[in-house]
C-alpha cells in the first residue's frame, strides 16, 4: 500500500493532508479548554453549539465551492485555504467572549468545506491507475484513524509544558506546513471545464443533482446516513457509556474510542488487496448490512445493569462499528470517481462531502437528544432503526449491474465487463424475440 508514497505529488499531497489533520486535532483540544475558559460550567453548550455550526458550514459551503471550483486554480484555492484556516487559528487565542468563537469556528469550518473536496477531487487526476487509487482512499481512512488516536496524546503530552493557547499556535504552524507541501506538488491539469449555462443556483447544485440521478451514488447517500448512525453514536455516547453505564474512569473513554480507530484501520489495511477481487457494492452493503446486529449487541449492554463482560463487549461493539464504517467509507472515493465525468468531480466530491455532513447534522443531535431525555436504549433503538432502514434502502437503490458506466474507465473494467453482458444478453433476448414472432407470422 505504502508503494503509492512513490509518486512525488500524491506524497506531499498525502503529507499535507496528515499535516492538515494533526493541526485541526490540536485545535479541538485547546477549542474545548478555551470555551471553558470562557463558559465555565455550559462549556458543554458551547461546544455543541460550534459543533452545529461546523456542520451547517459543511453543508452549506461545499456545493458553494464545487460549483466554481473548475473555474479557479486548484493549487490556489487548497493554499487559500489553508492560509485560512492558519490565519483563524492565529486569532483563537484572543477570544473572550461566546460569539466570537462562533465566528471563527464558521470561518474555520468553510475554509476545510473549501479545501477537502479539491483535495479529494485532485487525487484521482494524480493517481489515475484504480489499483493506486484504492490505495491512497485507504491510506486517507488511516490518516483520519491515526490522527483521532495521535492528535490527544500529542496535546496531552503538550499540555504538560505548555499552555493551551500555544496548541492554537501548533495549529497555525501545521496549516502552514501544509500550504507550503501543496505549492510544492506539480498538480496535473484538470479536466476542461464544461461551458457557464444556467443560473449559480444550478451550478451549486449540480453535484447534489447527480447525486439523485445515479443510482449507485443514490444508494452511497444512504449508507452515508447508515454510516452516520453508527459513528453518531460512538461520538456522542461514548463518554456516557463508559463513565455513566459501566462506571469507569475517563482514561477509559480513550481507550473506548481508540477501539472504534482500531477497527477501522483494519479494514482500511485490508481492504485494498480485497477490492481488487470484489465489488465496491459487495464490499460496502457487507459493511452496512451488519450494523443492525452491531446495534443489537450495544442494546444489550445497555439493558443489562451489572456484570463484568460489558466492558470488554463495548470494545468489541465500538470495533465492530469502526469496522464497518471503514467498509462503507473507504471506497466511496472510487465510486464517485467511476460514477462521475472528470469535469464534474469536484461538483460530485462536494456533494459527497456536503451530504454525508448533513447527515450527521441529523444523527449527531439525535444520539444526543434521545440519550438524554428517554435513556440510551432509546437511542440505539432509534439510531439502529435509521441504520437498518438506510442499508435497505442502499439494497434496493443499488443495482447489481449498474447501469451508469463512463467513457473514461480503464479498458478491462470490470463495470465495463458487466455492461458488455447487460448488452450481450439484451441482444440475446432480442433475437429470441425475433425468431418468436417470426415463427407465429
Amino acid at each position: 500500500m505504502l508503494a503509492v508514497l512513490r509518486n512525488r505529488t500524491y506524497r506531499h499531497l498525502f503529507a499535507a493532508q496528515v499535516i492538515a489533520l494533526v493541526g485541526t486535532g490540536l485545535a479541538t483540544v485547546a477549542l474545548g479548554l478555551l470555551a471553558y475558559d470562557i463558559a465555565g460550567a455550559d462549556a458543554g453548550s458551547v461546544l455543541g453549539t460550534a459543533l452545529a455550526i461546523k456542520m451547517v458550514a459543511y453543508v452549506a459551503i461545499a456545493p458553494a465551492v464545487g460549483a466554481i471550483a473548475d473555474r479557479l486554480p486548484r493549487r490556489a484555492l487548497m493554499v487559500g485555504a489553508d492560509l485560512t484556516r492558519g490565519g483563524v487559528a492565529l486569532f483563537l487565542p484572543f477570544v473572550d467572549q461566546v460569539w466570537q468563537v462562533y465566528v471563527l469556528v464558521f470561518l474555520l469550518q468553510s475554509a476545510s468545506a473549501a479545501f477537502t473536496p479539491t483535495f479529494q477531487a485532485v487525487i484521482p487526476d494524480v493517481l489515475p491507475e484504480e489499483r493506486d487509487y484504492t490505495r491512497a482512499l485507504s491510506m486517507s481512512r488511516l490518516a483520519y484513524d491515526l490522527e483521532s488516536l495521535f492528535s490527544p496524546a500529542l496535546a496531552a503530552a503538550l499540555l504538560s509544558v505548555i499552555t493551551y493557547n500555544w496548541l492554537f499556535t501548533g495549529t497555525m504552524l501545521g496549516f502552514l506546513a501544509s500550504a507550503a507541501l501543496v505549492v510544492s506538488a506539480v498538480l496535473p491539469k484538470p479536466a476542461p471545464a464544461a461551458p457557464r449555462t444556467g443560473r449559480a443556483h444550478a451550478k451549486a447544485t449540480a453535484g447534489t443533482r447527480l447525486f439523485f440521478s445515479v443510482p449507485q451514488l443514490r444508494a452511497l447517500l444512504a449508507l452515508n446516513l447508515a454510516v452516520a448512525a453508527a459513528s453518531a453514536m460512538v461520538t456522542v455516547n461514548s463518554v456516557v457509556y463508559v463513565r455513566d453505564v459501566l462506571g469507569l474512569s475517563a482514561g477509559a473513554v480513550a481507550l473506548a474510542l481508540g477501539a472504534y480507530g482500531a477497527g477501522s484501520m483494519v479494514v482500511a489495511l485490508v481492504l485494498p488487496r480485497a477490492l481488487d477481487r470484489v465489488s465496491d457494492r459487495t464490499v460496502m452493503l457487507r459493511g452496512a448490512l451488519p450494523l443492525t446486529a452491531v446495534f443489537a449487541g450495544l442494546g444489550a449492554i445497555t439493558a443489562v445493569r451489572d456484570g463484568g463482560w460489558r466492558w470488554p463487549a463495548l470494545l468489541v461493539v465500538w470495533a465492530a462499528f469502526g469496522a464497518a464504517c471503514s467498509m462503507v467509507l473507504t471506497p466511496a472515493g472510487r465510486l464517485i470517481r467511476r460514477s462521475a465525468p472528470a469535469e464534474q468531480r469536484t461538483a460530485a466530491f462536494a456533494a459527497q462531502f456536503s451530504l454525508s455532513h448533513g447527515c450527521w447534522l441529523l444523527t449527531y443531535p439525535l444520539a444526543g437528544w434521545l440519550g438524554m431525555a428517554g435513556g440510551l436504549q432509546w437511542a440505539v433503538v432509534a439510531l439502529g432503526s435509521i441504520a437498518l432502514g438506510a442499508s435497505l434502502l442502499a439494497v434496493r437503490l443499488w443495482p447489481t449491474r449498474a447501469a451508469h458506466v463512463h467513457a473514461d474507465l480503464p479498458v478491462g473494467h470490470p463495470h465495463l465487463r458487466d455492461a458488455r453482458r447487460v448488452r450481450a444478453g439484451w441482444r440475446h433476448s432480442h433475437a429470441g424475440l425475433t425468431d418468436t414472432l417470426h415463427a407465429h407470422m
